[in-house]
């Protein structure tokens, strides 16, 4: 089933932080936002604004890369590096305490028949360490963090054309927390969309109604909405023309093996 996509909301999608093992006493961190931002690609429109926030004690020395999103012969999304289809302001930075730079990312790319995606880098460079500072218990560690804002760069007038290709009934496994609680497994529908239109789409950005047949055999309705959706998926982003992605979405109700349908609405 075909359903209205909304152009999404920019929440976070962010890449893991990376632990490097030398010394440091104190640990550096920074804010980028937004995490996620759609440009065009001509005209006034092909600028974004990324903003890196040092909300540390220390100086955060950075610096930016672009790669492309794209997809191998088994359908796995791989970085390609993409230096060159954006003109990035500063490239590198190195902020004071509380400071912050913004980063002006403009489209030099040539016209595109259907959206890209790319993720905007920023990455915080190691410092130089105090040896007498771990001379007391022998080790320090250092940990640099490395973010990830998604650009999406789509041509003038695309549109998304996003449907359904599977839906059906699963269990999910909720995290853990710290103190150990959590773990527990939860029903849910396993869904497949597939985009085929010339702009990408943000699945978090409509509301999902799930209709199906419960255990029961009565009919059932769930409704997730954007906020779910974003906590559990982040910003489903799919891709133009080839875009294919499955979901695993909690329900709170499970559904029986009958056919389960899929509306997107705002």
């Amino acid at each position: 089933m075909i359903g209205s996509i909304s152009r999404g909301r920019a929440l976070s999608w962010v890449a893991a932080a990376a632990l490097i093992a030398v010394p440091l006493s104190a640990a550096h961190a920074m804010r980028v936002s937004p995490m996620v931002v759609e440009i065009l690609d001509r005209g006034s429109g092909a600028v974004a604004r990324v903003e890196v926030e040092n909300i540390n004690t220390a100086n955060l020395p950075f610096e930016t890369r672009i790669t492309r999103l794209d997809y191998d012969d088994a359908g796995n999304l791989v970085e390609v590096p993409a230096d060159a289809d954006f003109l990035v302001f500063p490239p590198q930075g190195n902020l004071p305490p509380k400071a912050r730079q913004v980063i002006r990312v403009q489209w030099v790319g040539s016209p595109l028949q259907a959206s890209q995606g790319y993720y905007l880098t920023v990455k915080q460079l190691p410092v130089q360490l105090d040896p007498l500072a771990g001379s007391e218990t022998g080790a320090q560690v250092q940990i640099v963090y490395n973010m990830k804002a998604l650009i999406a760069v789509a041509p003038q007038g695309a549109e998304p054309k996003v449907e359904v290709v599977s839906a059906v009934p699963t269990t999910l496994e909720t995290p853990k927390a710290a103190d150990g609680t959590g773990g527990d497994t939860v029903p849910g529908v396993e869904i497949r969309v597939r985009n085929t239109g010339t702009r990408h789409a943000f699945m978090a950005g409509p509301n999902w109604t799930i209709q199906g047949t419960g255990l029961d055999g009565k009919p059932q309705v769930v409704e997730v909405s954007k906020d779910d959706l974003n906590r559990d998926i982040g910003v489903g982003y799919l891709a133009a023309l080839k875009g294919d992605r499955t979901f695993k979405v909690p329900t709170g109700k499970a559904f029986a093996n009958a056919p389960i349908k899929v509306r997107f609405s705002k």
